[in-house]
């Protein structure tokens, strides 16, 4: 029996824009994260980082970077997912709900040229204290939530399926709801958490409560559609996946079951509380062990794969990379002891993990959006040079981490008196400049596709809504 085609087929020319309007978002905040990243390396790396204003300049770009490259390139992505799961067309609410979220990262982007610069560096959403940065973030979420309650709505145009064998491409679009509906719960985490601190507390604790429930619910969001870009590299690069759809539905619900108990566990803990903390902790930590086993299976359909060519090797190349960097930050997870940089790289890992498998899903994705054919050899290349300079980048904050050198600290601050500890942030430093240089090959495939954009003939928009609705 042959394994079955994991595919995302675009159902009209309506759609295929709108998810083109969230890749185009999503490489744009990218940009802007690619900017900010370059600063806060300069910012750590020995001798050069005495020649900056060290203090503000970090704080300040570190929280822009972290919400353009984690928050809203991730988030993004999953706008791309969840027009690619709709088979009905709704353009008012789709380009409505588009804009917001661009008027919003444009906003996050610009704020420090606002005077937002009064950083509060807490957990997950790093905050700058300014109404302009905060009425970006408001506006980034609402274009989010419309646009995933979009996604939630019962399809309108499509003939009622009959009941028969489920494809590849219903499970991807299953497991694109599933992520819908995970961050609807991260959503009413982060109102819970509101609802239930006290008025005018304001300050870096109420922050890092505030976003402490919803920010671990989100990384299963991110997680879930790493799964699927993985699933889909696999099956795209020639890999002979061993799942068949339904089963691979079915450990799409193992990994997202974890967050049932998110309702009972503000019920049990006061938001405030150590026990609160604990049990999100603990949540993700043991929870995430969930997307084990689809991880696996894209392993297995790697062991004895036949020698990739062509489009297959570079999208090969951005799922081997990903699942590296994955399992390297999930390892460093269970290492955690304290308050050190090991934290950092832990998180560097498994989202640069999630960033490299929605590379390549780019990469995938811009032909089949209109855009032209992806550069094969700097294809193939960006995610090995991407993946090599944060492997080293988490390798520096490790070792130093060892050293027990705090997080979220730069210059004096780090207090590096040794030489173990100047050497480790040292390969930090140079990893980070290697990452850079990787992320900007990865800006400079996608610029060459975009910029070949041809119309997709509506005949062939046509002939897969057709096809899909016989499935």
């Amino acid at each position: 029996m042959s394994p079955a085609r994991y595919d995302l087929p675009i159902h009209s020319e309506s759609l295929r824009r709108t998810a083109s309007a969230w890749l185009m978002l999503g490489l744009a905040a990218l940009v802007g994260a690619g900017l900010f990243s370059l600063m806060l390396v300069l910012a750590r790396t020995p001798a050069i980082q005495d020649l900056l204003p060290v203090a503000d300049f970090f704080r300040v770009a570190l929280v822009i970077h972290v919400n353009l490259s984690v928050l809203i390139w991730l988030l993004s992505i999953a706008g791309v997912f969840w027009a690619l799961a709709c088979r009905d067309d709704r353009p008012v609410w789709d380009r409505f709900s588009f804009w917001m979220a661009a008027a919003g990262t444009a906003t996050v982007a610009l704020s420090p040229l606002a005077g937002a610069a009064e950083p509060l560096m807490n957990n997950y959403i790093p905050i700058l204290r300014h109404p302009v940065f905060h009425t970006g973030m408001a506006l980034f979420a609402a274009g989010i939530f419309i646009h995933l309650a979009r996604t939630s709505l019962p399809w309108r145009d499509c003939p009622a399926e009959p009941r028969g064998r489920l494809t590849g491409a219903d499970a991807l679009r299953t497991g694109s709801r599933l992520a819908a509906a995970i961050t609807g719960i991260a959503i009413f985490a982060l109102l819970a958490s509101l609802t239930s601190l006290p008025a005018g507390m304001g300050g870096l604790a109420y922050y890092e409560f505030l976003f402490w429930g919803s920010g671990h619910v989100l990384q299963f969001t991110h997680t879930l559609l790493m799964m699927l870009s993985w699933v889909l590299l696999a099956s795209a690069s020639g890999c002979r996946f061993p799942l068949s759809p339904r089963v691979t539905i079915s450990f799409l619900l193992i990994l997202a079951m974890p967050v049932i108990t998110v309702p009972f566990l503000y019920l049990a803990h006061d938001v405030m509380s150590p026990g609160h903390r604990l049990a999100f902790t603990e949540l993700m930590k043991f929870g995430g062990l969930s997307c084990l086993p689809l991880g696996l299976a894209v392993v297995v359909s790697l062991w004895g794969a036949a020698p990739a060519q062509g489009e297959a090797r570079f999208l090969r190349a951005a799922l081997v990379t990903s699942i590296v960097l994955f399992a390297t930050g999930g390892v460093l997870g269970f290492m955690i002891s304290g308050l050190d940089i090991v934290i950092p790289a832990h998180y560097h890992g498994s989202t640069v993990g999630v960033t490299i498998a929605f590379m390549g899903l780019t990469y995938y994705l811009l032909p089949r959006l209109g855009f032209g054919a992806v550069p094969q050899r700097m294809a193939f290349w960006q995610p090995i040079v991407y993946g090599s300079g944060q492997l080293m980048h988490i390798a520096g904050l490790a070792w130093t981490g060892g050293y027990g050198v705090q997080r979220k600290t730069a210059g004096a601050e780090q207090g590096l008196d040794r030489i173990g500890e100047i050497a480790g942030m040292g390969l930090m430093g140079l990893g980070g400049l290697v990452s850079v240089i990787g992320g900007l090959l990865f800006l400079i495939v996608a610029w060459r596709a975009l910029r070949n954009r041809h119309a997709v003939p509506a005949s062939q928009t046509q002939a897969e809504d057709e096809t899909e609705c016989r499935n």
